[in-house]
């Protein structure tokens, strides 16, 4: 039996919206236009303070929001290049590193549309899969709602992003509309290299729970 319960998001029940996924637990949800205020100046009102406001709020350790503050400087920028491409949701990531030092993990999900010409839909994902020139890993997948791939990179990270010569995870899953003409690109980024596989695997699950019907009509408010 599966009892597994999931909090709705007021934008799931949106009559414009035309994708629903989930999330697992770890994730907190941004807003997209005080991100962006919060990576383009220094202004009392953009500090990222606002913004990670309900999750400072629940670390009683001073050190430890001063050092979720600092390590979220890098990606606060990563946010805003993401916004500019267009992206439609951004939620932070925080997992413990149970393999590491016991500390946070931080990575950045994103959700963006992206214009296509038609074609099969597996001829779509193989597409975009091929169009990665950094990719050192590519899947296909097989989700319930069509066809998809998923694509590995590793980035430098940006001189403004405060990660000099620091290395990028970027976990790519291109998910093709049923209609052809879209791809909702999904997009998991973090500067933990090291757990490649942790955050594709991580990819990989959220992917499978994506669909472009809504699964919200015999949903109750709380599950």
């Amino acid at each position: 039996m599966n009892t597994t319960s999931y909090l709705i998001d007021d934008s799931a029940r949106s009559q414009d919206a035309e994708i629903w996924f989930a999330l697992p637990p770890g994730f907190l949800a941004l807003p997209l236009l005080e991100l962006a205020e919060a990576a383009s100046g220094p202004t009392e009102a953009a500090h990222p303070g606002h913004v990670l406001l309900p999750l400072l709020e629940a670390i009683p350790d001073p050190e430890a929001r001063q050092r979720l503050l600092t390590d979220f400087a890098p990606v606060q920028q990563m946010a805003k290049a993401f916004l500019e491409s267009g992206a439609i949701h951004c939620s932070l990531g925080l997992h413990t590193d149970d393999e590491g030092d016991g500390g946070l993990l931080l990575s950045l999900f994103t959700v963006t549309w992206q214009a296509t010409n038609w074609a099969p839909r597996k001829v779509i994902t193989a597409r975009a899969a091929a169009g990665s020139e950094r990719a050192e890993h590519v899947e296909s997948l097989d989700l319930p709602c069509g066809p998809a791939s998923l694509v590995q990179e590793r980035l430098t990270a940006p001189p403004e992003s405060g990660l000099v010569q620091r290395e990028l995870l970027q976990i790519t899953a291109y998910v093709p509309c049923p209609d052809a003409v879209r791809v909702a690109v999904l997009t998991l980024a973090t500067a933990a290299a090291g757990r490649a596989q942790h955050y594709c695997a991580l990819l990989r699950d959220i992917a499978q729970t994506v669909t472009f019907e809504s699964p919200l009509s015999d949903a109750s408010d709380e599950d």
